[in-house]
């Protein structure tokens, strides 16, 4: 009978310092997030000095109430993982190094993990990734579609060839003077609104690529030219005309990877993933050509350390373990990943 492999996994790439005890990469042995958003909210963004110290200050009592809610012991874990890219490199570092000391100081593999890997992993924990499968990934950093082929084997389709989706929702909650997060607030408005601004469609082209920034551009125009027009903003039509152009462009995309590959699995991940209307729009989309698609819970969706634990697993399996010159790196490219750590 096989040992069951205990993860310790850390994430703190951002504003969320969190730790995770991950079992055989799928299943949530302890869980621990300690969110700063009501501080950041302040300041309208993360700010990334803050950020790093209250990383520092938190840290040890996230791992503390990581293990206190775990059924087993430091003693028990099999490796310690960590986000080591990309994200805020002062919060990145304070990750890293606590990896490295508790690697240490209890002997365990020290195991890099990307953080955007984390996100598509995530999909491991309740239903298990299907292979081959379709893997859109939608974040602040991040807009890419690629073809998971095994366990250790992906092929990427298609990126952001400017501003990723969730960088671009952020911008437009900005300028409609909406509070951070401006994600989930561009959702709440926009189902309070209809879709009568005409905005123009991004990268109507047969690539797999996107292109977000002439839709961010041309939002952000509007907005400026009907105030000094001193004409009314119907924020909450504006939010719901961009939402739907937004989701549309990645629908599209989709489903033309759906035709040309004939892959019958989907999964969505990152942090836009937690988005209502484009995880329907997705469900509607692989139901009409009969793909099954997958999402996380939304606790899974946003930055955690269970969904680095559930990646780690695969780089466990093959034995690819860090040393303790490894580095926090603020950017890191899907391609470059897969180059480094997939066959």
């Amino acid at each position: 009978m096989k040992k069951d492999v205990y993860i310790l996994a850390i994430e703190t790439s951002c504003d969320e310092t969190s730790m995770a005890i991950i079992k055989n990469g799928s299943e949530v042995d302890s869980l621990t997030i300690l969110t700063q958003m009501d501080t950041h909210a302040n300041f309208g963004g993360v700010v990334p000095e803050i950020a790093s110290r209250m990383h520092t200050e938190n840290i040890t009592m996230v791992l503390e109430e990581t293990l206190k809610k775990s059924s087993i012991s430091m003693d028990e874990i099999d490796a310690i993982a960590v986000t080591y890219a990309p994200g805020l490199l002062g919060s990145l570092l304070v990750g890293v190094e606590c990896a490295k000391v508790l690697s240490l100081v209890y002997n365990k593999p020290l195991i890099a993990v990307n953080h955007t890997m984390g996100h598509i992993y995530a999909n491991n924990i309740e239903h298990g990734i299907k292979y081959p499968s379709l893997a859109l990934i939608v974040s602040g950093g991040h807009t890419d579609l690629l073809i998971l082929k095994s366990e250790s084997e992906m092929e990427i389709l298609g990126s952001t060839i400017d501003d990723s989706i969730g960088e671009v929702y952020d911008k437009v909650a900005r300028v409609l003077g909406m509070k951070y997060p401006g994600g989930p607030n561009i959702e709440k408005s926009a189902r309070e609104g209809s879709p009568s601004y005409e905005l123009p469609r991004p990268m109507l082209d047969n690539s797999y690529n996107f292109s977000y920034s002439g839709l961010k551009s041309y939002i952000i125009n509007l907005v400026h030219n009907e105030t000094q027009r001193g004409n009314e903003i119907r924020k909450n039509d504006l939010a719901c005309s961009f939402q739907q152009v937004a989701v549309e462009e990645l629908t599209r995309k989709v489903e033309l990877a759906i035709k040309n590959t004939g892959i019958k699995n989907m999964v969505l991940a990152g942090g836009v993933s937690a988005n209502k209307y484009l995880r329907e729009q997705m469900q509607n989309l692989c139901d009409k050509y009969q793909v099954e698609f997958h999402v996380p819970n939304i606790l899974y969706c946003t930055d955690n350390a269970a969904m680095i634990g559930c990646a780690a697993y695969p780089l466990y399996k093959q034995k690819k373990f860090a040393d303790y010159t490894l580095n926090a790196k603020s950017s890191e490219n899907i391609k470059q990943y897969i180059d480094l750590n997939t066959k």
